[in-house]
């Protein structure tokens, strides 16, 4: 999942959602360096990350779309389920998607937090321009894939991410939603 999915499995909580998104920010052991709000954040972080990974659907959307997308067929699916996400988030939350946005961000507060500036500016940037509320549009996609390419240190066709997503949409659809069902169970149990 990226950052709308992120968000959703963290029960609500802003405090531990922004933790959550601190994960992609802070690598090896590193995270235990900060107070134990942020650990756990970057623990489900961690946890959600290890479950799409290694799902039994998950993993055969990989290989159906990898010739497609090689080397990013993860990273695709990534982006894919948050735009599925969104598009189908009546389904999985009871608050309409505008609404659960602006009252996360509302409830974001970085001052006093020991994030290093570089995240606080991303978080600054995805409140700022209300990323997270393009997500379920064919505009948003587009741009998940394109932003998401250039970031990446290496030549990709997550450029053409869009397009097999269009191809395989039945597929990855249904993929998403046998995904969501096992990982409401399992991701929204507490982390102790």
């Amino acid at each position: 999942m990226n950052y709308l999915g992120h968000i959703y499995f963290s029960n609500n909580n802003p405090q531990l959602a922004v933790a959550n998104l601190f994960g992609d920010f802070t690598k090896g052991k590193k995270y235990l360096e900060y107070p134990e709000y942020i650990q756990k954040g970057v623990l489900l972080h961690r946890k959600i990350d290890n479950y799409i990974d290694h799902h039994h659907a998950v993993l055969e959307l990989i290989h159906l779309i990898r010739p497609e997308l090689p080397k990013v067929a993860p990273i695709a699916i990534d982006i894919y389920f948050d735009h599925l996400l969104a598009i189908h988030w009546k389904q999985y939350h009871p608050q309409e998607l505008q609404f659960f946005l602006t009252d996360f961000y509302s409830k974001v507060n970085l001052s006093n937090t020991p994030y290093p500036s570089d995240f606080k500016q991303f978080i600054h940037s995805l409140i700022e321009r209300n990323w997270l509320s393009y997500y379920p549009t064919e505009e948003g996609l587009y741009r998940m894939c394109q932003g998401v390419s250039n970031k990446l240190s290496f030549d990709n066709a997550l450029k053409q991410g869009h397009e097999v997503f269009y191809r395989f949409q039945n597929e990855i659809t249904s993929c998403f939603h046998e995904y969501m069902r096992d990982a409401n169970e399992y991701l929204m149990a507490p982390i102790l």
